[in-house]
């Protein structure tokens, strides 16, 4: 027989167990080979393919000699772009979403664009090979892209899977001598994961362009990310907030310095109402008695009165023990990076994958927060050395918890190697946010090895009173004043063993209703009975507040704990809502606009199942099954999109949307007369003026830029709408043009503009009015009035005439360079004043620079070299070469911002993101995504071809697309077996190959 590997007359008996196929094994099916010489018996080199470039130098020293490691710099072949399909297929749902949905949802592969020259490299390597070892990452994605590999590199040699989830030589060295089979199922979850984005997206995303707006997209988890955070802003815009009042006094014993805090909890033996009491309404839940302002100030005048005693009527003392918290998970490694560093899910993301790739920490995409035997020991062995023998446990502990919908398995994240190295042994070599990040992580990993904290919490309660009985109580009082008594209780909690408190503590949410005064107090010693000194008695006024919004840590645990989308995707979630434009960030909380309404509101009448919580859960439980081997793929995508009896399918779904009214789906109704339209350059106001005839135009006015959904109360929307139009002032009448300048307010804010006459109009011989003239066909186009913004230190009510000249002046001529003979300009940009000359620009000091800088002094400013993030001439930051153009990384920063290059592909760093923290692959991740975009469209005008001169008739040249059958997905030995074969396709316009699923043998 022929060997499925290298086509030799062998069967390769010795190829079994852990390789990807091996005798009589018919798992991998390998397009039919050519007769190949035998190879020589002097053993040959290993090429192991890795993901990152990064790996590479570290993984090819752990190996030494004999291997040669590669990186594929991620995935290197995708779904194809519908419009470079052959025309022959273009017609039904493959033309639509490049999956054959009648067909068992077969996908149609390409090579990517940028990874050509990647493919091509490593097809090279691998002739000299002798053995092919797949060492991509050890999860749903790692295992697709070995799986991509095997499809594209069609190997003759032994293929092993090597999988590992630290960098370290022994890890290395384990993973190479213990290999696997590729597995079959987690290739299907992660392809049916991307055929069921593809087929969401392609479907839902073309309703919102017509409805309502361009360029915006829906997707399977960031529309329920979007729909969480526009569900918290109506929270906020429902909510109504309670006021209430309270006593905190300040009470002490003759010891020196033991004073503290205590809050009234009862009054005349009834409850006093704190925030809890309240719900969103503003309505009392309990049985409580509400202190207002009048009530609160008596109250505390009766107290204070030298009659009234005051003594511990109780004092209650019970021990205190706390647990450390597991490992990190992918998910909360994000939450206390969020909450402790201030660092973004994406940025923790990248610090965290630089780390790994490193060496530094065990791979950081996991859902499991149990630590190995060996990571166990180390943890125990450096908790011991640092905190001393009695800072860990008898027994080790374990952890078993995971999320809701856990993936397969690794272990928690944790710092890598059978022995950690501590933070000031890795400060040399990490900084910023590599060494906070390596920090926490060690000391999450120590302490949650150590021991419990244990101390004791008191709870003292302090009786003051009865007051006198002649203290008058007001007549608007809502509590008992005079003749009562009142009770104050304070907490404090000693910790009399530090445990794990010695390495770290987590950090915690903080309740929105928790009054800072009820918060652990240090209490002096106490006894009951004992009599105490009131040093202070303050009445103080609260207001509940509303819900808090998500930030990413907490946006990321709420996901988690509906099961919605993956901890490892919860990063790139976020982005992509923030890159819409969804939401955006003030401060650390996430603000939907009202855009995000107009499609969350569609999709909740339209596509309703698709953005319930619970439905999206459903799905990636029934994606884990997939990966487990106990579901079909085919089946479940067909369910998703023809329907079942559970759900409708989602082709069902489109297929019936009827009439959608977008105005409406874009509308939100403030009062009777004021509705907020989200129009196509942005949200505003329209009025219906109650005097206004029936068919008159209602009146619109701005939103002020940076105005929450939850900030446009019916009172701001009045004020607005009654607010002065600034653009009906006229400032005066230019001398040189005789046009009025007037003053106007616009979506970016106040400017000034000049009013251009009407066009002079003719005279209808008939009716002898005026008629507007028209403008001819092929004229120039009207003049346009000039505009200009006002400077930051001018307001539209104060701007005066001569300012406005000045303005509408610019940009101003500076001078001309004596050496180059350039003509230097100061004007006014997006960013701040500036000076240009050809294509140089300079920043200057202020706006006012732009009329007082003189040629001399702009010479000056252009002799020096750009400084910091302005530098052009030298990079920000350096890196290796890149992996696809083998030409060194660079950082820098340009007229529209910092982006990296490798000479030959620019890539924008988005925005928001800190350039400092940039990593090598990070870099590497831009380019090629800007690659795999492809180079912008060139604009192209159409002309008319002459009459007389039609145009040559040509046909181009088409290529038969040819089919190929390729290797197979491999399954579990325990399951069955299930096969893949691509067939490769070939397009005359573009030469690509390209690959498509086919039928397992025997399917009709």
């Amino acid at each position: 027989m022929v060997c499925v590997w290298c086509a030799c007359r062998s069967d390769h008996g010795s190829v079994s167990g852990n390789s990807l196929g091996g005798a009589g094994s018919e798992r991998i099916r390998t397009p039919p080979l050519r007769e190949r010489k035998p190879r020589s018996l002097v053993p040959g080199k290993t090429l192991v393919i890795v993901e990152s470039p990064t790996k590479m130098k570290s993984i090819a020293q752990y190996l030494g000699d004999g291997y040669e490691v590669l990186s594929s710099v991620g995935h290197i072949r995708d779904l194809i772009d519908t419009k470079n399909l052959p025309p022959e297929l273009k017609k039904g749902s493959l033309g639509k979403f490049s999956v054959d949905v009648e067909n068992g949802f077969e996908p149609y592969y390409v090579v990517s664009d940028g990874k050509k020259k990647v493919v091509a490299e490593l097809k090279r390597a691998l002739k000299d090979a002798d053995e092919l070892l797949l060492a991509t990452d050890e999860d749903r994605e790692g295992e697709a892209i070995a799986w991509h590999l095997l499809q594209e590199l069609k190997p003759k040699v032994p293929v092993k899977r090597m999988v590992f989830h630290e960098i370290t030589k022994d890890a290395i060295q384990k993973a190479k001598d213990k290999t696997r089979e590729l597995d079959v199922a987690l290739v299907d979850a992660q392809e049916t994961r991307r055929i069921l984005d593809r087929l969401y997206g392609f479907e839902i995303s073309p309703v919102l362009w017509r409805k309502v707006g361009p360029g915006l997209s829906a997707g399977r988890v960031q529309s329920v990310a979007t729909r969480l955070v526009v569900d918290r802003e109506r929270e906020r815009i429902a909510f109504v907030s309670a006021n209430y009042w309270d006593l905190t006094a300040t009470f002490s014993t003759e010891a020196a310095g033991s004073a503290f805090d205590a809050r009234l909890v009862r009054v005349g033996g009834q409850r006093v109402a704190s925030g809890r009491d309240f719900d969103d309404s503003g309505a009392l839940t309990g049985k409580a008695v509400v202190l207002d302002e009048p009530t609160a100030r008596a109250l505390a005048a009766a107290l204070e009165a030298p009659v009234a005693p005051k003594r511990v009527s109780s004092m209650e003392t019970k021990p205190y023990s706390r647990r450390p918290a597991a490992p990190f998970t992918t998910s909360t490694l994000q939450q206390e990076a969020g909450r402790k560093l201030r660092l973004s899910a994406r940025d923790t993301m990248r610090v965290a994958q630089s780390l790994y790739e490193n060496g530094y920490i065990t791979y950081m995409r996991t859902d499991s927060n149990s630590l190995s035997q060996q990571a166990i020991a180390a943890a125990r062995a450096q908790a011991t050395a640092l905190y001393g023998a009695d800072s860990i446990p008898d027994k080790p502990r374990t952890y078993a918890g995971k999320s809701k919908n856990a993936q397969e398995a690794h272990e928690a994240i944790r710092p890598s190697g059978e022995v950690f190295r501590t933070p000031s042994e890795v400060q040399s070599a990490l900084r910023g946010n590599e060494f906070k990040l390596y920090d926490l992580i060690w000391k999450r990993t120590v302490a949650s090895q150590m021991a419990d904290a244990k101390g004791q919490t008191a709870t003292v309660t302090i009786e003051v009173g009865p007051t006198a009985t002649d203290a008058p109580a007001p007549a608007d009082a809502t509590a008992p004043v005079a003749a009562t008594t009142a009770e104050f209780t304070a907490s404090g909690t000693v910790i009399t063993f530090r445990g794990f408190l010695a390495a770290y503590e987590e950090s915690r949410d903080e309740d929105r209703n928790t009054d800072d005064d009820a918060k652990d107090a240090k209490l002096p010693v106490l006894v009951e009975g004992q009599a105490l000194g009131l040093d202070e008695l303050e009445a103080k006024g609260h207001d509940t507040t509303p819900p808090p919004r998500y930030t990413e840590a907490s946006l990321v645990k709420r996901l988690e704990e509906l099961g919605v989308g993956r901890p490892s995707t919860f990063a790139s979630i976020i982005s992509v809502i923030l890159d819409r434009g969804y939401v955006s960030l003030r401060g650390q909380a996430l603000v939907p606009s009202w855009t995000a309404f107009s499609v969350v509101r569609l999709l909740e009448e339209h596509f309703g199942d698709l953005v319930e919580y619970d439905f999206t859960a459903e799905m990636e439980d029934d994606l884990d099954r997939i990966a487990a081997g106990e579901a079909d793929r085919v089946d479940w995508l067909s369910e998703f999109y023809f329907g079942s009896p559970k759900h409708p399918g989602l082709r069902v779904v489109v297929d019936n949307l009827g009439e959608i009214d977008a105005r409406e789906i874009n509308s939100v109704h403030v009062t009777d007369d004021i509705t907020l339209r989200i129009g196509k350059y942005g949200p505003y106001l329209e009025v219906v003026d109650p005097d206004a005839a029936p068919d008159a135009t209602p009146r619109r006015v701005n939103l002020p830029e940076g105005l929450a959904p939850d900030e446009l109360t019916v009172a701001k929307a009045r004020e607005l709408v009654d607010a002065p139009v600034a653009g009906d002032r006229v400032l005066g009448v230019d001398p040189a043009t005789g046009h009025d300048l007037v003053v106007k307010d616009g979506r970016f804010g106040p400017y000034v503009t000049e009013v251009l006459p009407e066009p002079e109009g003719q005279v209808d011989p008939a009716t002898g009015e005026v008629v507007p003239a028209k403008p001819k066909r092929g004229a120039k186009a009207a003049a346009k009035p000039r505009t200009a913004s006002l400077f930051k230190s001018m307001s539209p009510d104060t701007v005066t005439f001569e300012q406005a000249l000045a303005l509408l002046s610019l940009p101003r001529v500076v001078g001309v360079d004596p050496e180059s003979g350039a003509e230097i300009t100061a004007q006014n940009g997006r960013y701040g004043a500036y000076l240009k000359k050809g294509a140089d620009s300079r920043s200057l000091p202020d706006e006012d620079a732009i009329f007082s800088v003189d040629l001399a002094a702009a010479l000056e400013l252009y002799a020096q070299p750009k400084y910091g993030a302005r530098r052009a001439s030298s990079a920000l930051k350096e890196f290796e070469a890149d992996p696809v153009s083998g030409k060194p990384i660079k950082v820098k920063d340009g007229r529209f911002g910092p982006y990296v290059t490798d000479g030959e592909t620019n890539a924008t760093i988005p925005r928001g993101e800190d350039v400092e923290g940039i990593t090598f692959e990070r870099a590497v991740e831009l380019l090629q995504i800007k690659r795999d975009k492809g180079p912008a469209k060139p604009r192209t005008t159409t002309r008319k071809a002459p009459a007389k001169k039609p145009a040559a008739k040509t046909t181009a040249a088409k290529s038969t697309a040819t089919k190929s059958t390729t290797a197979t997905k491999t399954a579990a030995a325990k399951k069955t077996t299930a096969t893949k074969t691509t067939a490769a396709k070939t397009t005359a316009a573009k030469p690509t190959t390209a690959s498509k699923r086919a039928k397992p043998a025997g399917e009709q």
